[in-house]
This record gives structure tokens, C-alpha cells and sequence, in this order.
């Protein structure tokens, strides 16, 4: 586990078209993650045993949890259970910094 990370050492993976992932930094029990949208595309529904809390750093996103869809911006953050459903749309360009417990072992395995 690295304790110290620099941004232009860590490198930036495309995990669909439109959407590019960076992991910062992790543990087996924490990771943080920063994620770059590009305007319209979609993060598809879909639900992971981990715990998750987002940070929305810029840009606008329609987001949905459960039964429930909501625009956040700049600013705006969102906490998703574990096992539950939840997706996002990309309405401006932005990023969401994303964090997980535990960490997720399949983003690690690429």
C-alpha cells in the first residue's frame, strides 16, 4: 500500500468509451477513485456489495439509486448502499470522485 500519491504517477484507464478511471489510493478496506465523464454517456444500472459515497467534482450528473433519480452538480455528493441498484447520466462533462469499502478488487485486477 502506497501512503503517498502523486496524480501524475497514477495512470488513467478507459473503462468505456466516454468514461476514463483513475485509482488514487487504496487499502483492503478504503479506495477512492476518480472518475471522468464525457457529456451523454451512461454509467449503467448496476449493484456491487461494497459500500459507495460520491463526490460530484465537476459537472452535472442525473443520478439514480433505488427508485430514486436526482441532478446533482459541483459540489453535490451521493451514498449508495451496498447491493443497490444505481446508474448515472452524464448530462455535462465532469467527474465524480467515487470512494468504496471495502476496496474494489475487481477495478485492481483491470
Amino acid at each position: 500500500m502506497k501512503t503517498h500519491i502523486r496524480n501524475n504517477e497514477v495512470p488513467v484507464e478507459e473503462v468505456t468509451p466516454g468514461i476514463r478511471r483513475q485509482i488514487l489510493g487504496y487499502d483492503t478496506n478504503l479506495m477512492l477513485v476518480r472518475v471522468e465523464f464525457d457529456k451523454d454517456v451512461i454509467a449503467y444500472k448496476h449493484k456491487h456489495p461494497h459500500q459507495q459515497v460520491s463526490y460530484v467534482e465537476s459537472g452535472v450528473f442525473e443520478v439514480e439509486i433505488g427508485d430514486n433519480k436526482e441532478v446533482l452538480r459541483q459540489g453535490d455528493c451521493f451514498v449508495i448502499p451496498s447491493e443497490m441498484m444505481h446508474g448515472a447520466k452524464c448530462l455535462e462533462a465532469g467527474v465524480l470522485i467515487d470512494t468504496f469499502s471495502p476496496a474494489r478488487e475487481d477495478f485492481l485486477k483491470g
